[in-house]
């Protein structure tokens, strides 16, 4: 839970407040910070995967294969957050305020996020080998994201925002600076917690990293592409995280220019974590009992029909859209909930085909296609921000109302589109369910207590 809190204090004050830092205090256009998002990913391609082969072939140290990277970059981490968010680069000329964000943004979410975030996630597997036990994992790496977003999403907006004389909502530059500092120090400090809290129980056996070894990098690539449960699980993350986090993009324009009411994003952000927290005694149950494929699916649908409903009756009221969210969230907090313990099953899954466990590759796979989601939401909401005429409002100038229209659609429709393609993928393709995961997990207990058993 300390582990996500470190993430998201980082990494979801990016996603809601990157796109808005850059558009209205440095005057830099929503295009190129789509092009900012999606060159980073290009760049995680190679930083991702690199990364979790590092954790693969490492020795282990007293402190794990895992846990000492975050001891290792966790501070490097933070700071580099906080440079992003230095109000005083607006002071710079056009083409050194693009170059600042580029380079400060990248070496964060590149490099020191990667160099925390891949082993942290890998952890699952070392912490226990149990099905259940990574699913309750997964249910308390979710309420770690979920208070974080909940810290974020109610006090940030309190702290940057304020009415102009015209009664807008603008954004105070100096403010966004010192709370990206305040967030950048509790990453560290919960990172840190992370780290001093947790043990690894289950030792792997060490790869090779020579031409030779069966667990060759390319073998291994080559094998993971030919994982379809691995293949389904990329898909649903891209659709699931585009879904979510262009909701939570546009959100904030959306609540700014539509609904000219932003002091209702406390109460938004609130009413999401409560849902979320609701589903949280009653996951890994649900999960058990029935599936996690079986659960997500019926919450994914939910989430649909609301976000479909929502564009459909053009809501006017900022109260009646967040009582429809609310819902949603329910829906979608079972999937949020138990998300991270799909790879578990994957992990295993793979194992039972090949013989071969690379859980450090596997995670950061998974975790690069978590980050084409990012660019792909935080990209698609400037580019179409773009092309609905959207203008800075740097200098206090009002949207049309067109342009407003243009968010409502944006906020609504593209994910409830998301979410319907996410159900039909997990609930007619993907192929785990809790039949099959508890047949992998029992013919690996086997395995490992030398009886034997059948690929």
């Amino acid at each position: 839970m300390l582990g996500d809190f470190g993430n998201d204090f980082t990494f979801l004050f990016a996603q809601m407040y990157l796109m808005v830092f850059c558009t209205d205090v440095l005057g830099i256009g929503a295009g190129v910070v789509g092009v900012l998002l999606m060159t980073a990913r290009i760049v995680d391609a190679f930083t991702d995967t690199a990364m979790g082969r590092i954790c693969d072939i490492a020795k282990p140290t007293k402190d794990g294969r895992f846990r000492v990277w975050i001891k290792r970059m966790a501070v490097p981490m933070g700071l580099s957050s906080m440079l992003i968010y230095m109000f005083w680069v607006r002071d710079f000329p056009l083409t050194l305020r693009i170059v600042w964000v580029f380079v400060t943004y990248i070496l964060w979410g590149s490099f020191f996020y990667t160099a925390c975030n891949i082993p942290y996630g890998s952890m699952a597997s070392v912490i226990t080998n149990d099905s259940r036990e990574r699913s309750s994992l997964s249910v308390f790496r979710t309420i770690g994201a979920v208070l974080a977003g909940m810290s974020i999403g109610m006090i940030t907006p309190q702290l940057v925002y304020r009415a102009n004389e015209a009664g807008q909502q603008v954004i105070i530059p100096e403010r966004v600076t010192l709370v990206a500092v305040i967030y950048g120090i509790f990453a560290m400090v919960f990172y840190l917690g992370c780290y001093k809290l947790t043990t690894e129980r289950v030792t792997l056996p060490q790869q090779k990293n020579d031409k030779k070894s069966n667990a060759g990098i390319r073998k291994t690539l080559k094998e993971l592409v030919s994982c379809g449960p691995l293949l389904v699980i990329i898909g649903i993350a891209l659709l699931l995280l585009i879904g979510s986090l262009l909701t939570s993009t546009m959100n904030t324009y959306l609540y700014k220019d539509y609904f000219n009411n932003t002091s209702v994003m406390a109460l938004a952000s609130l009413t999401s974590t409560v849902a979320m927290l609701l589903m949280a005694p009653v996951a890994s149950k649900l999960a058990g009992r029935f599936g996690k494929k079986e659960v997500c699916s019926v919450g994914t649908l939910i989430s649909t029909v609301i976000f479909l409903a929502l564009w459909l009756l053009r809501v006017q009221s900022p109260m009646a859209f967040i009582a429809m969210l609310f819902v949603s969230n329910l829906g979608m907090g079972l999937m949020s909930m138990l998300t991270w313990a799909f790879i578990g099953d994957v992990i295993d899954y793979q194992e039972v085909r090949t013989g071969m466990r690379s859980d450090g590759t596997v995670y950061a796979i998974y975790s690069f296609s978590r980050k084409l989601a990012q660019a792909a939401a935080g990209g698609l909401g400037g580019f179409v921000l773009v092309a609905i005429g959207y203008v800075s409002s740097a200098q206090g100038i009002e949207q049309t109302q067109s342009v407003k229209d243009g968010i409502y659609n944006c906020s609504t429709l593209l994910p409830g589109i998301c979410y319907l393609v996410v159900f039909l993928l997990l609930t007619f393709v993907y192929p785990l369910n809790k039949k099959r995961v508890d047949e992998n997990a029992k013919l690996l207990e086997e395995r490992r207590q030398g009886n034997g058993g059948n690929k």
